[in-house]
C-alpha cells in the first residue's frame, strides 16, 4: 500500500514516496527515448533529437536550485502556498531557454519535488493532488512557448505564474472553500480562491521581475542564455 487513510484524507507513506520517484524517473526516460526514436526515424528538426547531456544537466541544476529556493519562504499562507525566493523563476527559465518540450518536462519533475516536500502529508483525492501540485507546477513550463520572443523571459514567466494560479484556483473551488475565513465578505465568496492563490503568487512575481530587471542580473541571465543557445 502506498498511502494511509486518516479521518477522510490520505497520507503518503514511504512506499508511496519511493513509487513516485520511480515514476518520475520512468517518465523522463520515456520522454528521452521517444525523442530519440523521432530522430532515428529521419526527423531533422533539432528539437526532435535526443536531449544533449549539457541540456539535461543545465535543466537539472536549475530545478535543483528552484527546489532549494522553495524552502526560503518570505511569507507563508495559512492554508498552503507561500512567497518564495524566486523559485518559480528558475523553473520557468528552463522553458524559456530550451522551449516547451524541455520546459514542461523540467516543470513536471519540479511538481513531483513539491509534492514530496509537502503534498504527501495531506491528500483529499487524486484530482486535488493534481490541481495543487502536478498540474499547477507543470504549468510553469508554458514559458517555453515564449522562447526567442521579444521580452519572452518576463512575459513567459508572468504567463507561467498565471497558469499555475489557474490550477490552484480550480482546486480551491473544488476542495478548499470550507476554509474561507469567516471575516471574508460573503458577497465576494465566489472569488475567494482567486484572491487567496494570487495573494502569494503575484507578490513573488513582482519581486522576481524587479530582481530580474536589475542590470547586473539581466546581464548575467543574458550570458546564461547565450551559453544555452550554444548547447
Amino acid at each position: 500500500m502506498f498511502w494511509n487513510s486518516e479521518d477522510g484524507y490520505f497520507v503518503l507513506n514511504e512506499n508511496g514516496y519511493a513509487a513516485l520517484v520511480v515514476i518520475a524517473i520512468m517518465v523522463m526516460i520515456l520522454i528521452d527515448v521517444l525523442r530519440g526514436r523521432k530522430a532515428a526515424s529521419g526527423a531533422d528538426d533539432k528539437k526532435d533529437k535526443k536531449l544533449p547531456v549539457t541540456t539535461v544537466t543545465f535543466a537539472g541544476a536549475s530545478i535543483a536550485l528552484a527546489y532549494v529556493l522553495s524552502f526560503i519562504k518570505i511569507y507563508e499562507m495559512p492554508w498552503g502556498g507561500s512567497v518564495t525566493l524566486l523559485s518559480m523563476f528558475f523553473v520557468a527559465f528552463v522553458g524559456y531557454l530550451f522551449g516547451p518540450g524541455v520546459g514542461f518536462s523540467a516543470a513536471f519533475v519540479f511538481s513531483i519535488l513539491q509534492f514530496i516536500q509537502s503534498g504527501g502529508t495531506y491528500m483529499l483525492s487524486p484530482f486535488q493532488v493534481c490541481c495543487d501540485y502536478f498540474f499547477a507546477f507543470t504549468a510553469l513550463g508554458v514559458s517555453g512557448f515564449f522562447k526567442g520572443k521579444k521580452n519572452g523571459l518576463i512575459i513567459g514567466y508572468l504567463v507561467a505564474v498565471l497558469a499555475r494560479g489557474i490550477f490552484h484556483t480550480v482546486g480551491g473551488y473544488l476542495y478548499w472553500m470550507e476554509y474561507m475565513p469567516e471575516d471574508f465578505p460573503s458577497s465576494l465568496a465566489a472569488i475567494y480562491p482567486i484572491v487567496y492563490n494570487y495573494a502569494y503568487l503575484i507578490p513573488e512575481a513582482v519581486i522576481t521581475v524587479i530582481v530580474v530587471l536589475l542590470p547586473p542580473v539581466k546581464k548575467g541571465l543574458a550570458r546564461v542564455k547565450a551559453m544555452a543557445d550554444r548547447m
